[in-house]
């Protein structure tokens, strides 16, 4: 395979509906201390596309981030990177190609290169999913690692032992009138979005000056679900580094429910090309009853659709509907928006220093991932 690599200003990197792949999410990542790199990369098409002849090319980018594990020592992290997808038999050739290419461009101490890809999973045919259409989950790491491994030369592309971003989530086609995206929903859906306006409750669209208000619902959720607590300053980054982005197709709304002048929900909702994701969400323990989540994500998919969205991100659910499962809760409720369930690769880590390699993933193994494989 002849993969071309090239640097670029992260500053130029392409519009994409992939959040965590804009300079947008280069700047939020930079005021919180880490550091960027983005590339160019152009592969004929033959090498990475099935039945595919000729000479043309494809041509992409892709923007990769330094997560430092101590003064020196490196992990260079692909957030649902790199956006171009070849056939699925190419996947593993693909990603080693690119791994070799980019060891001369990136900095000494890189222990791995870890992609984590929104890929579909290998793991979505017929065959994966039960009689009521539930997804059976994924094979034991070895025959995963042995399947995306099989052509290339090194064989080197390991599971990580954690997803950090979702594997799995929902996405509603927004292209259709509101009327048909509700007909798509739930009944239980419709009728929680329905008493929600019955009852009162308002969608507010703030700026910076919401994040107070923000913060204390995002506390009480965390705390009320043992997450893990960011500081203020880590949202207050989504905001200013979208005042210094100069990439006009991403837009950041923080939205609020509330009651009278009680809020009871708010969300992060980001634009981003034709895609709207919903990023982070909190709630009170308060009012449930007024269902105010319900209202956040309605109000969000119409500001999305005046925006010229096609789709909605929901970002983030349980492989599939198992009631041990942590995020089975949000699994029921996301589902219920009428949405399509996907399931993607994952993180794939390709080391490139053993050694430093296993005693990172041994010191990884002793860490609570929220997203797990």
């Amino acid at each position: 395979m002849h993969l071309k690599i090239e640097p670029k200003k992260v500053v130029d990197a392409y519009s994409t509906p992939i959040v965590q792949q804009t300079s947008f999410w280069s700047k939020v990542k930079e005021r919180l201390g880490m550091d960027s790199r983005a590339f160019d990369f152009s592969v004929r098409n033959s090498e990475i596309y099935t039945n595919a002849g000729g000479y043309a090319h494809t041509q992409g980018d892709f923007i990769t981030f330094f997560q430092y594990l101590n003064t020196e020592d490196y992990i260079a992290y692909f957030p649902y990177g790199p956006e171009i997808e070849p056939s699925e038999e190419n996947h593993g050739r693909f990603l080693e190609e690119l791994s070799e290419s980019l060891r001369s461009y990136l900095p000494k101490h890189c222990v791995a290169l870890r992609y984590d890809l929104n890929w579909e999973s290998h793991w979505c045919k017929t065959e994966n999913f039960d009689t009521k259409g539930n997804w059976l989950g994924l094979p034991d790491n070895e025959f995963q690692e042995f399947k995306l491994n099989y052509g290339t030369a090194e064989w080197n592309l390991r599971k990580a032992n954690t997803n950090i971003l979702p594997a799995n989530t929902i996405v509603v086609d927004l292209t259709p009138d509101e009327a048909t995206i509700l007909d798509r929903m739930k009944p239980k859906t419709r009728y929680n979005i329905r008493l929600a306006r019955r009852k009162g409750v308002n969608v507010r669209a703030v700026g910076i000056e919401g994040l107070d208000v923000w913060y204390e619902l995002y506390m009480e959720t965390a705390l009320r679900n043992g997450l893990y607590i960011n500081g203020k300053s880590y949202f207050r980054s989504v905001f200013a580094s979208k005042m210094e982005c100069p990439d006009k197709a991403v837009q950041v709304t923080l939205l609020v429910a509330c009651f009278d002048d009680t809020p009871l929900a708010a969300m992060f909702l980001i634009l981003s090309a034709h895609r709207a994701t919903y990023l982070y969400g909190a709630s009170s323990s308060r009012m449930r009853n007024l269902m105010p989540t319900y209202a956040l994500q309605w109000r969000a998919m119409q500001i999305a659709k005046e925006n010229c969205c096609s789709e909605y991100d929901m970002f983030g659910i349980a492989p599939c509907p198992d009631p041990s499962h942590p995020m089975y809760g949000l699994y029921k409720f996301k589902q219920g928006f009428g949405g399509d369930v996907y399931h993607q690769l994952g993180c794939w880590d390709y080391p490139l220093e053993k050694e430093k390699y296993d005693y990172f993933c041994a010191c990884e193994m002793n860490m609570q991932g929220y997203y797990r494989n």
